[in-house]
């Protein structure tokens, strides 16, 4: 088993990283760096309560998670691999292409496992839109939908909803979707975006928009904080039929609430949010979900450590949504299309 440590215990560190951790056999939660003692003493009474410094420290710890805001990431890995540890690290991996890149030196150098946690691609939706794209039922894809919808109208006082670096709906949202739409079609030709900022008394985006374009294709990723009735989390159209799935993936919810997921019901989806396949000929057919499991994201990383395979998202792979969602700004700030 591999020691592993957290940095955080907000909402990632609480429902996503330490409990995945501490699910599967490769890993142990062996620390937590956080001021919520009584937090974690709720869930994990054995697992030691620190700070970031004296855990990237710890020579007994061999793989960190970073689960901070956003403008702490860089730093904190940079610290935890010129340390010697492994690192996992939150979305945005970075908040430039170049601090990415500079990590990825730095692994490199130092022979160390870096990887972006992109949970997002073990949802329920995803892996089953992926299964359809490979049987080929909607024929030539001409237009992809990824969307994401909340209903925050009022300003928060979260970091989010504050200016700087990182900051913002793009940051937060955009990086899953990117990496989705990446992992099932690649690099784009070209791009065109708009971000924007909506709510009243918002200093920081809450809107944006961005269309990847692959010849005849279009890829769009949508997210917005004032829908109240949430579009489509996925809408694929093609030669052969059209594919239309509501609902978000159940597995954050469940461990919002201190569900386990090594349960025999975690990550099934409610039969309600099946999504449903439409034919040329108007034929309709439910698509029952795949089962979703962010489990094989530590798993993948584990395996990675041990045995040299590679990491479940590769470092490589997030520097490249970077990359997206910095032309997505410029785009929207100038205006146009970008070519990529």
């Amino acid at each position: 088993m591999i020691r592993t440590g957290v940095i955080g215990y907000g909402l990632g560190g609480m429902a996503f990283h330490a409990p995945l951790i501490d699910a599967v056999p490769e890993l142990e939660l062996a620390a937590i760096a956080t001021s919520r003692l009584d937090a974690v003493r709720e869930r994990y009474a054995d697992v030691a309560v620190t700070d970031a410094e004296s855990l990237i420290a710890d020579p007994s710890i061999a793989l960190v998670a970073i689960s901070t805001p956003n403008d702490s990431h860089f730093p904190l890995a940079r610290a935890a691999l010129e340390a010697g540890k492994h690192v996992v690290i939150d979305k945005p991996f970075a908040n430039s292409v170049e601090d990415g890149e500079a990590l990825i030196a730095l692994a490199a150098e130092r022979g160390l496992v870096l990887s972006a946690f992109h949970n997002r691609r073990w949802d329920a939706d995803l892996l089953t839109v992926a299964k359809l794209l490979e049987s080929g039922r909607l024929g030539d894809v001409r237009l992809a939908e990824f969307r994401w919808d909340r209903y925050r109208p009022e300003v928060s006082t979260l970091w989010r909803d504050k200016p700087g670096v990182g900051s913002g709906m793009l940051a937060d949202l955009g990086p899953h979707l990117i990496d989705q739409a990446l992992l099932l079609f690649g690099m784009p030709e070209a791009l065109t975006a708009d971000v924007a900022v909506q709510r009243d008394g918002a200093v920081t985006d809450d809107y944006f928009d961005i269309t990847l374009h692959y010849g005849v294709r279009r890829v769009i990723l949508s997210a917005s904080r004032l829908i109240a009735g949430a579009r489509p989390r996925f809408a694929l159209h093609g030669t052969l039929g059209s594919f239309v799935k509501r609902g978000l993936d159940p597995q954050e919810p469940a461990m919002k609430v201190g569900g386990n997921p090594n349960a025999p019901d975690y990550g099934v989806e409610d039969p309600a949010n099946h999504g449903v396949l439409t034919f040329g000929d108007g034929s309709t057919e439910t698509l029952p979900s795949e089962r979703g499991d962010y489990r094989r994201f530590y798993a993948g990383v584990g395996q990675a450590i041990a045995n040299g395979t590679p990491a479940p998202v590769t470092a490589q792979d997030a520097v490249a949504g970077l990359r997206i969602m910095a032309f997505a700004r410029q785009s929207s700030d100038e205006g146009r299309r970008i070519s990529l």
